[in-house]
């Protein structure tokens, strides 16, 4: 049988608890940025599809909102999310933070994984905070807490255990056609890919609440004679307060804020970028339907 006849494809489904390193990981397996991240939990808020293609397969990558309880209709949206995209998965990967105490939140989502008969990976992530001796009794612990396809230690940050893990994936997958063009990383549309890019500076560059509170549209992308892309998009935050701190004396933070985004942006984009960016407030957003289904919802249409 010819390697063309082999050839294999299917969707990954990326799960874990906000933290674990999922949108790192999906970054490091496509082997370019298609998701943001932080240190802030829950950075993400969409289920972004990241795709990986050589001779032999198509690999696309969903990854998903942190699991967490939801305290607002973003979080039970975010939730909403995680189920759909595990329903619409070929395989599972499940990602620990091999760093932090197994707890509740592990518990419930390998109680959710034993309702869906699909392979699953465990990925023990952040194997290069662990000492040597710490490994072997970990793989251990979660092998008698879960029926799991593989476990695999995994370095999201380093690249530790992705040719291992991009192997195991193909043994896996089953004969299929690609999806997508074999230089395509991402199906996620412009304009979600901006509003992520300047939402992730906001992120870096915030503290408590703030970085909860924040959304971003993108109201207009143009391309101009010159060959420069215009951008313009508006900041929401829930608060006043909150919308004084992103501006920052004088206009400071915020300009920080655009120039970062604006680098990031030509980096992706190849090309001369001005962004234009206001920020505005809008009272509880997070619970308002009608808003989630603007902001959130459409940004990927």
């Amino acid at each position: 049988m010819s390697a063309q006849q082999d050839f294999r494809s299917g969707f990954l489904t990326l799960l874990g608890r906000p933290n674990s390193g999922k949108s790192t990981l999906l970054n490091q397996l496509v082997g370019e940025k298609v998701a943001i991240v932080s240190d802030k939990p829950q950075t993400t808020r969409n289920s972004i599809r990241g795709v990986y293609t050589d001779e032999r397969m198509q690999a696309v990558f969903i990854d998903t909102p942190g699991v967490h309880k939801p305290k607002y209709k973003l979080g039970k949206r975010m939730m909403d999310e995680v189920n759909e995209s595990l329903g619409g998965g070929d395989i599972l990967l499940y990602l620990v933070d091999s760093a932090e105490r197994f707890g509740a939140g592990e518990e419930y989502i390998i109680k959710l994984l034993q309702k869906h008969n699909k392979p699953c990976f465990l990925l023990l992530n952040k194997i290069d905070l662990l000492k040597k001796d710490q490994l072997l009794p970990l793989m251990q612990f979660y092998a008698e807490r879960g029926d799991f396809a593989e476990i695999l230690p995994v370095s999201a940050l380093t690249g530790e255990g992705r040719q291992t893990l991009l192997d195991l994936i193909y043994n896996y997958l089953k004969q299929g056609p690609a999806y997508f063009p074999a230089d395509m990383i991402s199906d996620m549309p412009d304009n979600f890919l901006i509003a992520e890019l300047i939402r992730e500076q906001v992120l870096l560059r915030t503290s408590e609440e703030i970085p909860h509170s924040v959304a971003v549209t993108v109201t207009a992308i143009e391309e101009r004679e010159d060959g420069l892309l215009f951008i313009e998009a508006n900041i929401y935050v829930e608060r006043d307060s909150q919308k004084g701190v992103l501006i920052g004396k004088g206009g400071s933070m915020l300009k920080q804020i655009g120039q970062a985004a604006r680098l990031g942006v030509e980096e992706i984009f190849g090309c001369r970028v001005y962004l234009q960016l206001r920020v505005r407030a809008r009272k509880d957003w997070r619970n308002n339907e009608g808003l989630l289904r603007d902001w959130i919802d459409l940004d990927r249409e």
